[in-house]
């Protein structure tokens, strides 16, 4: 190939490279910019976990279907991040190490924030505030300033379940039984199994709306700073988008609205 017609091949391979990039769409770098914000997630699809046994917070319905004050909230969220929910349900000892693997992208269950779980995850701001109670049959023999030798019940990997191994378990003959779901927990304490279940506030009055007869919440709350809030993975930009989220609803209203619809006896 002669000399002439290397330099027209090599201007004409310059002009189509610059017709190209000029010719690029006009939304193309807005594009990209657009991809490299990760923490807009509008119009993107945010897999939720939740246990789905956990009423009033998470449940599983008949027909299968997740409901509850988790899935309301987790709902609400993302129409208010213009994003779509797919929410699925994980059993509560692998919740934690399903988000670490990547299953899903939140943790939305009732999961109280703790220096343990801390270590693993971050966590939104809170979105609900819990107490524990005693929960047990109410003819008097249960004293919840005088527990000795008894069975108490609660579920593990949870605060409540916490709070009881480290204040009876073993002590002044106290044997604490902890549950995979409050369900089992309430099943023994109705069955005569345990004498005593340490549950949340509001799981105790869930489960005292069907089974009136014979039980109540005996003493006082026990405040213990319990606060619920959505686990993300560490560093994860969702985090700051679920937080403004959280704002809007609790602003506007609508996470009132959703604790009354869930948690009024």
């Amino acid at each position: 190939m002669s000399n002439s017609r290397l330099l027209w091949s090599s201007m004409t391979i310059t002009a189509a490279l610059a017709l190209s990039a000029c010719s690029q769409p006009a939304n193309e770098t807005t594009d990209a910019n657009a991809d490299a914000a990760t923490t807009d997630v509008a119009g993107k699809t945010i897999r939720i976990a939740t246990e789905g046994a956990y009423p009033p917070f998470n449940y599983t319905n008949a027909d299968g279907s997740l409901a509850g004050f988790d899935i309301d909230v987790a709902n609400a969220l993302c129409e208010q991040m213009q994003a779509k929910c797919e929410i699925v349900a994980q059993d509560w000892d692998g919740i934690i190490p399903g988000l670490l693997a990547q299953k899903y992208d939140a943790v939305v269950a009732g999961m109280s924030i703790t220096p343990e779980r801390q270590e693993k995850v971050d966590f939104t701001e809170p979105y609900f505030a819990n107490t524990m109670v005693w929960l047990t049959d109410t003819d008097g023999s249960f004293d919840p300033k005088a527990i000795a030798n008894l069975t108490l019940g609660g579920q593990r990997s949870t605060t409540p379940g916490a709070y009881l191994q480290d204040n009876y378990e073993g002590k002044d003959g106290n044997t604490v039984q902890l549950y995979d779901n409050y369900d089992n927990a309430y099943l023994d304490l109705k069955s005569g199994r345990s004498d005593a279940v340490l549950a949340e506030k509001v799981s105790a009055n869930s489960w005292l709306a069907d089974n009136p007869e014979g039980f109540g919440i005996v003493g006082d709350e026990i405040d213990n700073d319990d606060n619920i809030a959505i686990a993300v993975r560490k560093d994860d930009p969702l985090k700051d988008e679920l937080n403004k989220a959280l704002s809007e609803i609790r602003t506007n209203g609508e996470l009132a609205r959703l604790e009354q619809a869930n948690f009024s006896q």
